[in-house]
């Protein structure tokens, strides 16, 4: 097995599938991609990824991009910790969170880089649109912890690295986040498979 990650160690995505690969206890390779050279776009990997992007992942020379896909084919093609909830109904909302986790909240994104998480970047405060991104992202995670769980979905999933990532953008910058939220990122936070991911080996800016 082979996982094509960022050169910086720095995206979320292959954060996520590197948290999954450890929980299923599944040995792996890794292997970085200057993304700031375009190595992405060279006809091998471009070939192997489709897509272009990190992750990248190689199983028994089937190729997968799209960290969200991928983690779906690892959990459902491996046994070990599962990645999602079994109930349909929690998983839908696992998948749910992620996807939303992607594809909206563009502005807390912009201000504040997975490079305040890694690198310890500082940016200025956030502006308004990304304040009202914020309140949005707190109000879904405080109705998805209303149990007080330290879990989203009771058991631990792959959803819940990716909601602490988006919240320790603003929790390792230093901005305001609801004191439930913190416990909540700091508990992800400490999984080993995470903090593997965190002390990886990075070079400087």
């Amino acid at each position: 097995m082979l996982l094509y990650v960022d050169a910086r160690f720095a995206s979320p995505y292959a954060m996520s599938v590197f948290v999954a690969l450890h929980a299923k206890k599944l040995a792996f390779d890794v292997e970085t991609v200057d993304l700031a050279a375009g190595a992405n776009q060279e006809p091998e990997f471009a070939a192997a990824s489709i897509t272009r992007r990190v992750p990248t992942w190689v199983h028994d020379g089937f190729a997968l991009s799209e960290s969200s896909a991928i983690c779906e084919y690892i959990d459902e093609t491996f046994p070990g910790t599962p990645l999602y909830p079994a109930d349909p109904r929690r998983k839908a909302r696992a998948r749910q969170l992620q996807a939303w986790l992607r594809s909206d909240l563009m502005a807390i994104r912009e201000e504040r880089p997975t490079f305040v998480i890694f690198y310890g970047a500082k940016k200025p405060p956030l502006s308004a649109a990304a304040r009202a991104a914020a309140d949005n992202l707190f109000a879904a995670a405080e109705v998805l912890l209303q149990r007080r769980s330290e879990n989203l979905f009771g058991d631990w999933s792959i959803a819940d690295v990716d909601l602490a990532l988006m919240l320790n953008r603003l929790i390792l910058h230093g901005d305001a986040v609801p004191e439930r939220l913190v416990e909540y990122a700091n508990a992800q936070w400490r999984r080993p498979a995470v903090q593997l991911w965190v002390e990886s080996k990075r070079p400087p800016l």
